[in-house]
């Protein structure tokens, strides 16, 4: 086998590779015995039939099989006695193969060069206020309270602003089809209420009625709900307002684990001081990876950053779904969304590139009692055992993934060990 390498750019090379024709031929044999094998041609015993025969009619199927076998190990052969790794699988084109001729081919592919992340001692970072703003232990019990409140029936008034009413609906769509629901709750004031439904209900009493028509605006939500006008016919069953608690020793108790107030608002005041020591560090953190992203030297490969670009949108679609959100009914322009992702995918690509190096450079490597913690860890947090959890990442092939990531946080230590961080 022969091979060049071309440079086409810092990091996207292309190799053309010739693997001779006695090696082709020797693969031509072996996989026109696999198809004497098991072919039945009229005229001919199975296992019978020529091998010329044989060749004649399976040419195609036989010769692809052969650039099959032969490709992918001949491009391994020719990157790992040149000592590259391609960060993706490699483009093959230009194959041609025929019997008794050298199997020749073209394969691209991106790799990364080796680079000096430079003097981390150079770098500096500000390290923001781990001291809580004022008043964010109030603000913090004013959101358990808040989040404390139930509804309570309510009468001898009409619905006002965040009632939550019990109603039947009958909804009729531009269409003429109908559906109708009993013994709904609605809040006033919801965020996915249609657009005016909370001014319809705000004033009705129990017992009454109101049929009233809403048009949903050209940039709605729901893509196809836009410039359509619905009907609505409610009856209103039942009115609840919302009724939040006292802060005071009671609502203290019915949280738990609470003597009294006083051992409420300690407790909060932790949370809140542990919550303002680790945005500090995620702040910290943060800055790190933005510096090392503008220390690679190269033009990313662009098969890396669209795959990250890919993966933030993916993110996001199953956090639309986990939030009962269909992405095709969002009203996202997805392309226009995933190019806004280029900015911090470049970044995050970037900033893992020199962790990797960095990595390399100090023999930063992950021990099995470090992965077998890890291992643990994830075992408890899922509720399964270890051996179970390593057994299901090593049928995905996700042992190394999980491993690399523990390379660069080992990384992201080494580097902040190393950086200038000073107080605000």
């Amino acid at each position: 086998m022969t091979h060049e390498l071309v440079d086409v750019s810092d990091t996207k090379k292309q190799i053309t590779i010739e693997v001779s024709a006695e090696v082709v031929d020797t693969q031509i044999d072996r996989a026109t015995r696999g198809y004497a094998k098991s072919a039945r041609i009229p005229g001919f015993r199975p296992g019978k039939v020529p091998a010329g025969v044989i060749r004649q009619r399976f040419r195609e199927q036989i010769l692809q099989d052969v650039a099959r076998e032969l490709v992918p190990r001949a491009v391994e052969e020719a990157l790992t006695e040149r000592g590259i790794e391609p960060v993706d699988n490699p483009d093959v084109r230009e194959l041609t193969i025929n019997p008794g001729e050298p199997l020749k081919f073209t394969a691209t592919f991106e790799t990364l060069p080796s680079f000096d992340p430079g003097d981390l001692a150079a770098i500096l970072i500000t390290r923001p206020s781990v001291t809580p703003e004022a008043g964010a232990v109030d603000a913090a019990l004013e959101q358990l309270r808040q989040r404390a409140a139930r509804f309570e029936p309510v009468e001898g008034r009409p619905v006002a602003d965040n009632d939550a009413v019990v109603l039947d609906i009958k909804r009729t769509d531009p269409d003429g089809s109908s559906d109708k629901h009993e013994a709904v709750e609605v809040t006033v004031g919801a965020q996915g209420n249609p657009p005016g439904f909370d001014a319809n209900l705000i004033g009705l009493a129990v017992a009454d009625e109101k049929t009233f028509g809403i048009h949903f605006p050209e940039d709605y939500v729901v893509e196809a709900m836009r410039n359509t006008d619905v009907t609505y016919e409610v009856a209103i069953r039942e009115i609840k307002q919302r009724v939040v608690p006292e802060l005071d020793d009671e609502f203290a108790k019915g949280l738990g684990e609470f003597e009294n107030i006083a051992a409420l608002r300690t407790r909060v005041e932790a949370d809140v001081n542990q919550e303002a020591r680790l945005a500090s560090d995620r702040a910290v953190r943060s800055e790190l990876l933005k510096q090392l992203s503008s220390r690679v030297p190269f033009e990313l490969p662009a098969s890396l950053l669209d795959r990250e670009m890919d993966r933030r949108v993916e993110e996001f679609v199953r956090r639309l779904m986990d939030q009962q959100v269909d992405p095709r009914q969002a009203g996202i322009d997805w392309a226009e969304f995933r190019e806004a992702q280029r900015a911090p995918a470049r970044e995050s690509v970037s900033s893992a590139i020199v962790l990797d190096e960095i990595a390399r450079r100090e023999q930063i490597t992950v021990t099995p009692e470090a992965l077998e913690q890890e291992l643990e860890r994830m075992a408890g947090q899922l509720g399964r055992t270890a051996a179970a959890v390593r057994a299901q990442l090593e049928k995905e092939g996700g042992i190394s993934r999980l491993t690399l990531g523990m390379r660069r946080e080992l990384a992201v230590d080494h580097a902040m060990s190393r950086a200038n961080i000073v107080a605000a």
